[in-house]
């Protein structure tokens, strides 16, 4: 009888991961992918341009700019020291594979400094994207996967740049880093007399009277 009783569980068992396959056979996903900016609190930056090359070595221009996700909390914590959160919406790359390195030219309001860089995407990067929308999330395989793969660039002062992508359950993944050089031609290249895009809030003054630009933490 106990024999008859566990392979009845078996059978159950198998049933309900049948029922939530993580492949996804019918799920409905997109095959672009998007690209947005985030920052670290109150460092604030102005995203000038960037630009995409996919696996078939197609270069996409203009894929994304303006302002970065981020946030100016106040509340007494050094909240701009490390990555507390990656998000913010970004802006899909249309047409384009899935990328092997990817530039991006922004202002770092805060310093005053406009960088510009390549940064390479790993195959890592690249299986991550795949899964993210063809397999279902293991701990919660009743949901559909993500619809659209994601890729994220942390901007930071001294022309740090991070690197993130979101798996199949939604949680963002460092895949890169890499570190800017000074654009020569200073903001929009040299086209705006050397104005900035905004100037530095009272906000991020305020912090930085108090914690200085924690260099180093990201």
């Amino acid at each position: 009888m106990k024999i008859w009783i566990s392979l009845l569980g078996a059978l159950l068992i198998t049933g309900c991961q049948s029922a939530y396959s993580l492949s996804a056979p019918s799920d409905t996903q997109s095959k672009a992918w998007e690209l947005a900016f985030t920052e670290p609190d109150y460092m604030k930056v102005w995203v000038e341009d960037s630009s995409v090359q996919d696996i078939t070595g197609k270069v996409f221009f203009k894929t994304g700019g303006g302002r970065a996700a981020g946030g100016e909390p106040e509340d007494g914590k050094e909240s701009a020291r490390g990555w507390t959160g990656v998000g913010g919406s970004g802006k899909t790359v249309v047409d384009a594979d899935l990328p092997i390195r990817i530039f991006v030219r922004w202002q770092s309001i805060v310093e005053q400094k406009t960088y510009r860089a390549w940064v390479d995407i790993p195959e890592k990067a690249r299986q991550i994207m795949t899964s993210s929308t063809s397999e279902r999330c293991s701990t919660t395989p009743e949901k559909e996967p993500r619809f659209m793969a994601s890729v994220y660039l942390g901007l930071a002062p001294g022309g740090v740049v991070q690197v993130w992508v979101r798996d199949s359950c939604n949680q963002p993944v460092k895949v890169a880093k890499g570190l800017a050089e000074i654009e020569p031609l200073g903001p929009d290249q040299g086209k705006n007399e050397g104005r900035y895009a905004y100037p530095v809030s009272e906000k991020a003054k305020r912090y930085i009277d108090q914690y200085g630009i924690p260099y180093g933490s990201w």
